[in-house]
């Protein structure tokens, strides 16, 4: 069993872990805001995110709920919106023995997706990682940032915390982070394959032995090229569009291609983004959304199920357990109706 508080700096501290930056490098970062927060006038310090200053991820927050609660259950979905507050708040009305304890998504919601633009500052390293002059990943990031920050503005931030306010319902979403574990992931796996990713069919071959890709594939939103061929050479492969908020600029591309990136592993990709990179000749693989970030996820609440937590997916996870059991092998949950019990007349 574990406590709000307790998943929520779990969550903060595997995400520096996982960070393709390394943690070193994070710690630097936060320390770097900490010296600009104590350089503030009182005024200013009173509007500053406090949390900022021991969790690098603005789009990672505790909402609502007493963070001294301990949770049993947890009911957690990629995207949650009124209507998965309102189920979650249901299946306890069919279920008051047994409550879910915590609702967690994994796309931000009010302050965490306001802030979501922050944390796109990580992708300016991350494109240094594979050969881009760091000065350069930055005056092309920058504006794209600005764009993403003007574009979420008029979003109603706060919609699905306000209705678990309303149910008094704990909430929190947990983004950046599992991202990270998805990146860090496929970064170990592809290092370890080098040699035997020659073409796009091997990127192919290898995403499907992961049972989301694989689980996410037999519902047509597996894996897809999206710019190349199977048998394209695959050449330096990077995964430079799994984690850091959202898709990062289309202008990149240019400057991925002549660091030597032959193919972006991505979640997802936009139409003009597959066309710069297709004028560049970068092969662009997209691995699936909903089965990404289910990766992330599952990589996650393995540590909750651990303590003895009982989850409950929804809003499109792909629950995959990696817990050794007694069969020694990742399975799937498979999708089962509520047990509803008989309204008394």
């Amino acid at each position: 069993m574990m406590t709000i508080n307790q998943i929520y700096n779990l969550a903060v501290s595997e995400g520096i872990a996982k960070d393709l930056r390394g943690a070193s490098r994070v710690r630097e970062l936060l320390k770097h805001v900490k010296g600009k927060y104590e350089k503030l006038s009182d005024a200013q310090k009173a509007e500053f995110d406090q949390e900022s200053l021991t969790n690098p991820y603005s789009d990672t927050r505790v909402f609502h709920g007493d963070g001294a609660l301990h949770v049993k259950k947890v009911m957690v979905g990629v995207d949650i919106d009124t209507g998965e507050v309102m189920l979650a708040n249901e299946l306890n009305r069919r279920n008051p023995e047994h409550p879910i304890d915590l609702i967690i998504a994994h796309h931000p919601v009010s302050g965490g997706l306001a802030g979501l633009h922050e944390v796109m500052d990580m992708q300016i390293e991350n494109y240094a990682h594979y050969g881009v002059p760091i000065n350069v990943a930055d005056k092309i990031m920058r504006p794209r940032i600005g764009q993403i920050e003007r574009a979420i503005s008029p979003s109603n931030h706060g919609q699905s915390v306000d209705s678990a306010k309303l149910l008094d319902m704990p909430i929190m979403c947990i983004h950046t982070p599992t991202d990270n574990h998805v990146a860090n992931y496929l970064y170990k796996e592809i290092k370890k394959r080098e040699k035997e990713l020659e073409r796009v069919s091997d990127v192919m071959a290898f995403l499907k032995t992961i049972p989301e890709y694989a689980e996410a594939a037999k519902q047509k939103a597996g894996p897809k090229i999206f710019v190349g061929s199977p048998d394209s050479f695959a050449g330096k492969i990077a995964v430079t569009e799994i984690t850091g908020g959202t898709d990062g600029a289309k202008e990149i591309y240019e400057k991925l291609s002549q660091a030597g990136v032959g193919t972006i592993i991505s979640m997802h990709q936009r139409e003009e983004w597959k066309d710069e990179a297709q004028k560049h000749h970068i092969n662009v693989v997209v691995a699936g959304h909903m089965s990404s970030d289910s990766l992330g996820l599952n990589l996650f609440l393995d540590n909750l199920e651990k303590k003895g937590i009982e989850i409950v997916p929804c809003s499109g996870l792909i629950r995959v357990s990696r817990i050794k059991k007694s069969t020694a092998k990742a399975s799937v949950t498979p999708r089962v109706r509520a047990k509803v019990k008989p309204r008394k007349r």
